[in-house]
């Protein structure tokens, strides 16, 4: 593919991200799996779209010294700058000179001379002048929100709730790479087995300290791996892993995941059980359920049974203290996701937290009723916020007295979590610059002993 064409893709991407709230993950895989993407491009295309999205507030800074304010600029044309510019700022191995060049290529393609001479203007002026310093911004949190590029609320929201150096640390995690994660299926492999054939076959990986199960990436494409094809390993973050391995699940047991896709959770869970028992798996969407069976069969696990359900009307389909253990892995803001997916940070209002709080307290309130007696839940969020995580429990607990919090969770955690700043009261909250993984928040609860 040529570079005007490959730049043509990644605006094209961008576009759908910013005007449509796609995906970036799920429109990226599209384009790569399209045939269309050189295999010499798909770092540059996966590398610009990710980077620009992820630093869109920091670039439109800096191109707001550029620009009159009065000026008005299409979307697209807005677009095609913050992509130049991150290019220009953040990659070191294409020159400024070829990156204008292509900008201006597809200002006089998409639109017209003078545009092209705009984009061009723009461009040069900041190769010459260079872009301007943060270093003014005297309010910490406005400082933050340009050199991080978090909306000013959520980095405001983030302040208040954990003070400024864990906020700040925490916005800056968020702009960087995260190795990729997988997870042995045991009954296939062990972890020291897929450790030295990945060493074998040239990548570097350790030994996650997460998961029995866990190992990192740090080089190397696990995707073209036969580890991976034959589904002798799947990739999952390690704090999603940590569910599981705090669940406690045997072989033989009944247990439910209540808001299962895409499986992950499910799967570990079955491998727990050696594939022994029954595993009823549920989630909101039907067409998520697939996701969820295919997750199953890829790594040859038969005992879960995904349907379709609200997981809020489940009782309406199995009797009170049917389960030994239950999952609830609620529906979130997404906020601990941020590097997979940097358009959360864009899309996210304090309304969607408060809202989305109020639908995990009735998904909690609605499941918990069908543990046993001895049996234990996790509750469990891929978010760093507080409305949904500590705050939540806290009010489940002041308002359904016959349950509480398995104080054996917080001794069974692994020995570096136990030392996590983010352990608190109710739970452990997971930061992604802690361990440099997914933001991730768990708790685990049962009912109170009648004795």
């Amino acid at each position: 593919m040529g570079n005007n064409q490959l730049r043509n893709t990644i605006l094209k991407v961008l576009l759908r991200i910013d005007k449509d709230q796609g995906f970036s993950h799920l429109l990226i895989d599209h384009e790569l799996k399209s045939g269309k993407i050189g295999a010499k491009d798909e770092g540059l295309l996966t590398e610009v779209v990710y980077g620009t999205i992820q630093r869109k507030l920091t670039l439109d800074y800096y191109l707001d010294a550029f620009i009159d304010p009065k000026k008005k600029i299409k979307l697209w044309v807005k677009m095609l700058l913050r992509m130049s510019l991150y290019q220009m700022i953040y990659l070191d191995k294409i020159p400024d000179h070829a990156i204008i060049h292509e900008a201006v290529e597809i200002a006089k393609s998409k639109g017209h001379k003078g545009i092209a001479s705009f984009v061009n203007g723009v461009l040069r002026s900041i190769q010459r002048k260079g872009v301007p310093s943060t270093a003014t911004i005297k309010d910490d949190v406005k400082r933050i929100s340009i050199e991080t590029s978090h909306p000013e609320w959520l980095v405001k929201r983030w302040v208040d709730q954990y003070g400024l150096k864990i906020a700040e640390a925490m916005c800056v995690c968020n702009t960087q790479h995260k190795p990729l994660t997988v997870r042995v299926q045991p009954l296939k492999i062990s972890r020291d087995q897929a450790l030295n054939k990945l060493v074998e076959k040239g990548f570097e990986a350790r030994a996650s300290i997460f998961s029995s199960q866990g190992i990192i990436i740090e080089k190397g494409n696990i995707l073209n791996s036969e580890l991976f094809k034959h589904g002798y390993v799947t990739i999952q973050d390690q704090t999603s892993m940590l569910v599981a391995e705090m669940l406690e699940s045997h072989p033989n047991m009944k247990v439910l995941d209540a808001c299962s896709a895409p499986g992950g959770k499910a799967t570990h869970i079955a491998e727990k059980m050696q594939n022994q028992g029954e595993l009823h798996a549920f989630d909101l969407h039907k067409k998520k359920v697939k996701l969820i069976e295919d997750k199953a069969n890829q790594l040859d696990l038969s005992i879960i049974d995904a349907k379709p359900g609200d997981a809020r009307k489940l009782q309406d389909i199995y009797d009170e203290k049917t389960f030994d253990r239950v999952l609830i892995d609620a529906p979130c803001s997404g906020l601990g996701v941020i590097r997979g997916k940097p358009e959360i940070k864009y899309h996210k209002e304090e309304a969607d937290i408060n809202r989305l709080a109020t639908i995990q307290l009735e998904i909690l309130e609605s499941v918990i009723p069908l543990l046993k007696d001895e049996g234990l839940l996790i509750y469990s969020t891929c978010t760093v916020d507080k409305e949904e995580n500590e705050r939540l429990v806290r009010r489940f607990l002041e308002r359904n007295n016959s349950y509480e919090l398995d104080n054996k969770f917080f001794n069974t955690l692994p020995s570096p979590l136990k030392e996590s700043p983010g352990i608190s009261n109710y739970g452990l909250q997971v930061f992604p610059q802690t361990f440099n993984t997914d933001g991730f928040f768990l708790t685990r609860m049962k009912r109170k002993n009648k004795e």
